[in-house]
């Protein structure tokens, strides 16, 4: 699979930035003394900037955002409702100025080569991925494949991977633990329309969909256990993103490996994919 471009850029927020600032504060539960000692400043500023009696500069809104965590996409939202331009760009993946990003990314998930490994944005939709991901999702309807296959859905769908997961009970929990954190963190309301749709998803009606244990138990991380042509092959998951990322696409990104969680699993992919 190849990397394709990303999604859609920020819209203005409707509200003033007060309000926005606030829901932010309120969510990362920070008091307004608390995150007036952090960015510098004094509560009555942060008070009266939250109620609209203070306009901040560029470089408070910015400061305020960075000490509350706010993802860059909404920190874009936070300084056009301030009145002033984004700040961070959102470029194309597709974009000639991406290019390094785009084979740095290809370098990397190929590298890892012969196992799993795939590049998603924001919402998990699969922007790229290597011969080990085309592996483990042999015989999936197209319905689920294309054009715009999401990480999620080819997971918990369940005429995707779901019959195949031998831990499906505990691994389906974990996903969408995983997604209401990514929820509280981004507030994005396309990220919960998608929670709300794969949460909602039945339990396939075939396959071992329960959650006994197959194989030998991994005692350093939760592995997802999932059946390949009669095999059973265990993995663990790591995810990597940007460090300090200065534009909206590349902050969205995540780089997803699956490692073989016991000798047996590497054994079977360096055979099947030399």
């Amino acid at each position: 699979m190849s990397l394709l471009s990303s999604a859609p850029a920020v819209t203005p927020a409707g509200p003033g930035v007060g309000p926005l600032l606030r829901a932010w504060r309120e969510e990362r539960r920070v008091s307004q003394l608390e995150l007036a000692l952090r960015a510098g400043s004094s509560a009555r500023h942060i008070s009266f900037v939250e109620t609209g009696r203070s306009r901040p500069s560029e470089e408070m809104v910015l400061k305020l955002a960075e000490h509350l965590d706010v993802p860059v996409r909404e920190r874009n939202a936070l300084l056009l409702a301030a009145g002033y331009a984004p700040r961070y760009p959102q470029t194309p993946l597709d974009d000639p100025a991406m290019d390094a990003v785009r084979e740095g990314l290809e370098r990397l998930i190929q590298g890892h080569e012969p196992y799993p490994a795939l590049v998603v944005d924001a919402t998990y939709r699969v922007l790229a991925a290597n011969r080990g991901i085309t592996m483990l999702l042999e015989g999936l309807p197209e319905s689920l494949l294309g054009p715009e296959p999401n990480a999620m859905r080819l997971t918990l769908h369940p005429e995707g991977l779901a019959p195949r997961i031998r831990n499906f009970a505990e691994w389906r929990g974990h996903l969408l633990a995983q997604m209401e954190r990514q929820i509280a963190l981004r507030r994005s309301a396309e990220l919960r329309a998608l929670y709300e749709e794969v949460a909602a998803y039945p339990a396939p009606e075939t396959g071992p969909a329960g959650g006994e244990p197959a194989g030998p138990v991994c005692s350093f991380a939760l592995p997802v256990r999932i059946e390949h042509d009669g095999r059973i092959l265990s993995f663990v998951s790591s995810i990597a993103t940007f460090n300090t990322p200065m534009d909206v696409t590349v902050a969205e990104l995540a780089v997803e490996t699956l490692l073989p969680a016991d000798p047996a699993t590497a054994g079977y992919l360096h055979a099947l994919l030399p």
